[in-house]
């Protein structure tokens, strides 16, 4: 978007009220505001405590990072998952790879180097780095307001406690996913903050749902409305759901109407009264943004998909769904991005978007906790993407990741037709899902009679369902759900989740019980027996594992050949 579009959109709102009593009473940390000054040409600093960067024993990184074409797109045809286990057992070509340095000092001041990199710093990152942030965000999320702000955090965990500290005080609100991140659970129960789950469907969250809980909310029985979303709208985890535009407009229109005062008539008194505004923020937790794999398609019409080869950057992000930011033109959207899924989660570094006031709150916070983001990760990784790579093959890097985990995707849903009887689930089995696509698999047996989809299907109906899945539309999970009979004997203590997890562990099967996701404490799990199962890594590619039921109990047993 050109500067004169950019300065054309409206700035964002007022959004003060919802800050948190912690957050209003943060100041600038004197140190850090002594940095402001430090890169001064010219300057005799002797204020802060800095080490001298030439006592540094780090003098040069040499880095050997694969070509940013290394993975095919999606739907190309050199796209192969089979080639992904080939090469694990060492049978592929050795990867292609460029070298490339970071010396201490740098020769221009556009350069990044390891004595600023790894020295205190300002808690929004280099100054290298923010640009990466600002170039990357206005050309992917296109914010529909013009005066957003980016800054580093350390990773996508950092920044949902950075904004649940920022804008939640104890005994709050949040609304959420009724399935969700465990992790963003565990931040804000100890923080007093209570999480209201919003049934989900084949795009997450429902906004019909969301509406209805803001609009019988009773602030006399449950205090006080939620002020604050938490989402993962893309690969939402754990059911692997992508939020179309459609949903995100009218859940952000929502947010945006419980903005208005609402107005409440005590007849016996005669009187009026108005609540404090209560509209709602977005936390945009979107890690999986680009791991957008689309709907799944049986490898039978896969096989019939035209190749995609398009080179131009624009047409892969334009094929994205977009992010909340793009529909925000109030600035209340806190979108946070990781390099976890798309460099490496060790590298411990993302950053926020939003208005200029949440951006310094959030940096106030991030200046007495995390700091910066570690400098050798800085070094890496804004080396790698904006002088190796450059912001073209960068985003082709993207395209390679997103048709490699497409592939995995595939491979991991293809293998459970080729083992299973698969077929659309119907009654409680569908209702497991809550309007997700829910596919039932049953034990295999012979159809040679067998000779179309709607035969197949009659076939097994009347069949025992061993359990039922969600074909995944983005990230790096299946959600599954086993039917278990009622002759399984616990131990005391013991729930029937954990003890099918206990077991196939036992077995050399590793899953997420899907208790962990669950929102309300309240409601045990139980009624659907879920595990949350994840195909991205090749570490279960040397075995094929099969799943069956024990006959008494209906529970799952686990063989692997």
């Amino acid at each position: 978007m050109s500067e004169e579009k950019v300065s054309s959109l409206p700035k964002s709102i007022d959004l003060s009220h919802h800050l948190s009593n912690l957050a209003k009473s943060r100041n600038v940390s004197p140190l850090k505001d002594l940095q402001k000054y430090i890169q001064r040409p010219g300057l005799i600093q002797m204020a802060g405590g800095l080490p001298d960067p030439t006592l540094f024993p780090i003098e040069t990184l040499h880095i050997d990072a694969l070509v940013s074409n290394s993975f095919a797109k999606k739907n190309a045809k050199s796209s192969s998952f089979f080639g992904w286990i080939w090469s694990m057992f060492g049978g592929a070509p050795a990867p292609k790879t460029e070298t490339y340095t970071v010396n201490k000092f740098a020769a221009t001041p556009e350069e990044i180097d390891m004595a600023h990199a790894l020295q205190y710093s300002s808690a929004g990152g280099t100054t290298q780095l923010q640009a990466f942030f600002r170039e990357f965000t206005q050309k992917v999320y296109t914010p529909a307001y013009a005066d957003w702000i980016t800054l580093a955090h350390c990773g996508n965990t950092d920044g949902t406690t950075r904004c649940f500290a920022t804008f939640c005080n104890p005994g709050d609100s949040v609304v959420v996913e009724e399935w969700t991140y465990p992790s963003a659970l565990s931040t804000a129960r100890p923080m007093g903050i209570k999480m209201v789950p919003v049934k989900v469907d084949g795009q997450g969250m429902a906004a019909v749902d969301l509406e209805r809980v803001l609009s019988t909310w009773d602030e006399n029985v449950q205090g006080r409305r939620p002020r604050v979303m938490y989402t993962v709208p893309i690969g939402q985890n754990p059911t692997g759901a992508t939020m179309g535009t459609e949903r995100k407009l009218a859940i952000y229109d929502i947010c945006v109407r419980y903005g208005t005062l609402f107005l409440f008539i005590n007849f016996s008194l005669s009187t009026f009264s108005s609540s404090e505004k209560s509209d709602m923020l977005i936390i945009e937790d979107d890690p999986y943004y680009f791991l957008q794999e689309g709907t799944y398609v049986p490898k039978s019409l896969r096989a019939k998909m035209q190749s995609q080869n398009e080179d131009d950057p624009m047409v892969f992000l334009n094929s994205l769904t977009p992010s909340y930011l793009k529909f925000d033109y109030q600035g209340r959207v806190i979108r946070l991005d990781s390099f976890s899924k798309i460099i490496a989660p060790g590298s411990r570094m993302g950053w926020f978007t939003c208005n200029p006031l949440f951006a310094e709150r959030l940096e106030r916070h991030g200046e007495t906790n995390t700091q910066a983001p570690c400098g050798f990760s800085q070094s890496i990784i804004v080396q790698l993407i904006t002088k190796q790579w450059g912001m073209k093959k960068f985003i082709r890097w993207l395209q390679g990741l997103q048709g490699e985990y497409t592939s995995r995707r595939d491979f991991m849903v293809d293998t459970l037709y080729e083992l299973f009887d698969v077929a659309p689930a119907t009654g409680e089995a569908a209702a497991f899902g809550a309007g997700l696509p829910v596919m039932t698999a049953y034990l295999k047996e012979p159809t040679n009679t067998i000779t179309s989809i709607s035969e197949k299907y009659k076939a097994v109906a009347s069949k025992t369902p061993l359990f039922s899945f969600i074909p995944p539309t983005a990230g790096m999970f299946v959600w599954i759900k086993f039917h278990v009979g009622q002759n399984v004997i616990l131990k005391p203590g013991e729930t029937l989740t954990m003890h099918i997890f206990t077991d196939l562990a036992e077995e050399g099967l590793l899953i997420a019980p899907g208790t962990m996701f669950n929102v309300d404490e309240s409601i045990i799990l139980e009624r659907e027996v879920a595990f949350r199962i994840s195909f991205s890594s090749g570490t279960h590619t040397g075995y094929k594992v099969l799943i069956t039921n024990d006959s008494k109990s209906k529970c799952p047993r686990v063989s692997r050949f």
